[in-house]
């Protein structure tokens, strides 16, 4: 079964892991390259302003397939080398794919967020869970280590303290304490989760389509980038901002006293 939906909502498009069957597996053969193909596909567009991903049935990702690991079936199969090169061009497509969205992303977390599946939620911008989510890092319940990047992203969501607790501990945390731990932003009731979502993500889409995607590249680069090198980039960033029509859009609503309306130019 295809791995995942894309469905357009004027400026939002909506991304849902579709495999309720197995509480949205990943890892499957083939499911970075449908990802990163909707990714492209999102980042081509330049109508889509911001994007939501959620999960179909009662989970939003339970990580990967528990049952092919037993087989050894899939990405789980072959030498070391080959399952290495499985996590490089297959699970690795998928983490690099979400956390490479030029646009703003919202992960709406409508169940369990497990392993592989809480990182893929942490590749988003924002995360809002419903009140029965679940959160858990428990690779190491299996035997395992966060193969997908989880362990660089991790830190910088919830900071060292409480990413270590996750991971060494393996426990599974319910929505609220994910709340007070900053791994989403807010917790609603699971009926209110998508008109939550979407309802944030048409108001991040009213922004400039342009210099919302160069806020969102300096706001990820400035994890990494030293304060000079993020001076510079804003700098540059600013000019091209300050050149568009949209600028000009902006400085005269406020003089007018009205809602701007964004173009994209």
């Amino acid at each position: 079964m295809s791995l995942l939906t894309l469905e357009k909502r004027g400026h939002v498009a909506i991304l849902t892991l579709n495999r309720p069957e197995s509480m949205n597996a990943l890892g499957a053969p083939g499911d970075g390259d449908q990802v990163r193909a909707a990714c492209d596909e999102v980042n081509a567009d330049p109508e889509i302003r911001c994007v939501v991903l959620t999960g179909a049935g009662r989970a939003f990702s339970a990580g990967g397939d528990v049952k092919a690991m037993k087989a050894r079936e899939g990405a789980f199969a072959g030498t070391g080398v080959a399952i290495r090169d499985g996590y490089r061009n297959n699970i690795h497509r998928v983490v690099r794919s979400i956390y490479g969205l030029e646009v703003p992303s919202i992960a709406a977390v409508n169940g369990a967020a497990i392993g592989l599946g809480c990182d893929v939620a942490c590749m988003t911008d924002i995360r809002i869970a419903a009140e029965g989510a679940k959160f858990g890092v428990t690779f190491l319940k299996l035997g395992l280590i966060p193969g997908d990047g989880g362990a660089w992203l991790l830190p910088r969501t919830v900071g060292m303290s409480r990413a270590a607790e996750l991971l060494f501990t393996g426990d599974v945390i319910d929505a609220a304490t994910a709340e007070k731990w900053g791994l989403v932003s807010r917790v609603v009731a699971a009926d209110k989760l998508m008109e939550e979502a979407v309802g944030l993500a048409e108001r991040i889409a009213q922004q400039p389509p342009h210099a919302l995607r160069l806020a969102k590249s300096l706001l990820k680069q400035g994890q990494t980038a030293s304060y000079d090198t993020l001076m510079e980039m804003s700098a540059a960033a600013q000019a091209i901002a300050h050149l568009t029509e949209d600028h000009m859009e902006g400085v005269e609503a406020i003089l007018e006293k009205r809602a701007p309306s964004f173009k994209g130019a």
